[in-house]
């Protein structure tokens, strides 16, 4: 009997010491900050941390890039990993994505993120287009969000634009999205499925390469481009 409680008590300690290890709010905490930790970044012009200081020591070790290790991603970091990529046959836009890092040796964790430098990769440019939807056309209606990921997708076959979707939307100044964070928000389903039904062929602005709200744009240059429709707040040209 005595042997018998002794089990029963020790069972019972190991189960409240499952749970309180195993709390949901502890699991959940501890999942978000490992995901955090290996998740992946894409490095553009205006990114700043300790992935850009690694990646421009690593530059002008190899003579590709001249200025100060700061961890801020300026014209000289751009025009460095433009240089470093076209003399490693990766795709030339500028930006520190997942084969370039894997170029320049950046940790496995940041580097091993699935995706093709060239083209398009369903997964991660899904998901890159949906953001960018999200940054630049909530609000807008459905098709107007369509619209703006197929102007994105218009441009990477386009000659005059980088040929990735992350070398378009990243390319410098290209969006304000990119220059106001709004990028880095989650995107909502919407904004997901627009990007979806552009990938899938669907493009309501029939080629358009321009987009813009007449309301808020401030760029000149804007102006000289044809309009060929309006959807919701924003203006779609070529």
């Amino acid at each position: 009997m005595k042997k018998f409680i002794a089990r029963t008590l020790i069972l019972a300690l190991v189960f409240l010491f499952i749970i309180q290890c195993y709390e949901p709010g502890k699991v959940v905490e501890t999942a978000n900050r490992y995901t955090s930790y290996l998740a992946p970044r894409t490095l553009y012009w205006g990114s700043t941390g300790e992935e850009v200081r690694i990646a421009q020591d690593k530059l002008r070790r190899w003579g590709y890039y001249d200025g100060a290790v700061d961890g801020v991603f300026g014209a000289r970091t751009y025009r460095a990993v433009r240089r470093f990529q076209e003399r490693n046959g990766l795709s030339v836009d500028g930006i520190i994505g997942p084969a370039t890092a894997r170029a320049l040796g950046m940790p496995s964790a940041y580097a091993a993120q699935a995706g093709s430098s060239q083209g398009v990769n369903r997964s991660a440019d899904e998901y890159l287009l949906a953001r960018c939807v999200h940054g630049e056309a909530r609000g807008e209606p459905y098709v107007g969000k369509v619209a703006v990921a197929a102007v994105v997708l218009n441009r990477v076959r386009h000659p005059s634009f980088p040929n990735t979707i992350a070398g378009v939307i990243y390319q410098p100044l290209a969006f304000t999205a990119v220059a106001d964070g709004q990028i880095n928000l989650t995107p909502d389903k919407d904004s997901i499925r627009a990007a979806r039904d552009a990938l899938n062929g669907w493009d309501p602005t029939y080629g358009c390469l321009y987009y813009w709200n007449p309301a808020t744009a401030t760029s000149k240059w804007i102006w000289s481009r044809k309009v060929m429709l309006k959807i919701g707040k924003h203006w779609f040209g070529l």
